[in-house]
């Protein structure tokens, strides 16, 4: 579903000490910390500057083993001081088997730790809400590239639109809202697919933020375009040459 998802903060030492240990508790270790990236698997974190907004208003989801491990990554960040944004508990309005908590990182975002019967296997992200200014026009823009970028519609309606892998579990909806902003969505995908999002894109007049190429600043053969959401958000697919 999502090759990696970049928040952008404006404390890279406070935002990496929540997530360090709040993950932890869902038994998900730091990959790397390096001066530029703070990395758990498909989840990273990055210093906001300059023209490089803050990530604010996301709600992201990562997957939990048990429900025990739902309520110690409460627990454990109630503990530490951060803001709580829901208890433990059943939420059957999602799923029959949701359990879910919430809590808010020092930028003011909705982090969940979510345990239900069909989580997302590959991966720690189980799922995102973006909140977007005008939901169709976002819809269209994600229907736009939802081919090249392995994504199909799974609901569209006046409240939501939520798209989904069509390889793996996983989603993310877009809801009506004052937009989420400073997001970083990357997708997987081979060169064509690289290729064909950002013509697909661009063709359909969404702004291009780079042109198909490579980009060996992140590793050998990391090959990848970028465009615009209409919110302004980096979306991207790539492909790493990884075999």
């Amino acid at each position: 579903m999502f090759d990696h998802v970049t928040l952008r903060v404006t404390d890279r030492a406070a935002s990496e000490a929540f997530y360090t240990t709040l993950l932890t508790q869902l038994g998900v270790d730091e990959s790397y910390s390096t001066d530029a990236f703070a990395e758990w698997r498909d989840f990273s974190l990055t210093q906001a500057a300059g023209e490089h907004a803050v990530t604010r208003r996301l709600h992201v989801a990562f997957v939990a083993p048990s429900r025990a491990q739902v309520d110690a990554f409460w627990q454990t960040g109630v503990d530490a001081g951060y803001e709580d944004d829901g208890a433990p508990g059943e939420r059957p309005e999602y799923m029959e088997d949701y359990y879910g908590a919430f809590l808010r990182d020092p930028d003011g975002n909705s982090v969940e730790a979510v345990h239900h019967q069909r989580l997302r296997r590959e991966g720690i992200i189980d799922h995102l809400w973006i909140r977007v200014d005008d939901l169709p026009a976002a819809t269209a823009f994600y229907t736009t590239i939802a081919e090249a970028a392995g994504l199909h519609v799974r609901h569209a309606g006046e409240d939501r639109t939520t798209l989904s892998a069509t390889r793996e579990g996983g989603s993310f909806s877009l809801v009506p809202g004052e937009a989420t902003a400073g997001l970083h969505m990357a997708f997987p995908g081979d060169e064509a697919a690289v290729r064909r999002f950002h013509a697909d894109a661009t063709a359909a007049g969404f702004r291009s933020n780079g042109a198909p190429g490579e980009r060996p600043q992140y590793h050998p053969g990391y090959y990848a375009a970028y465009v615009l959401d209409p919110d302004g958000n980096n979306i991207e697919v790539v492909d790493h040459h990884r075999g």
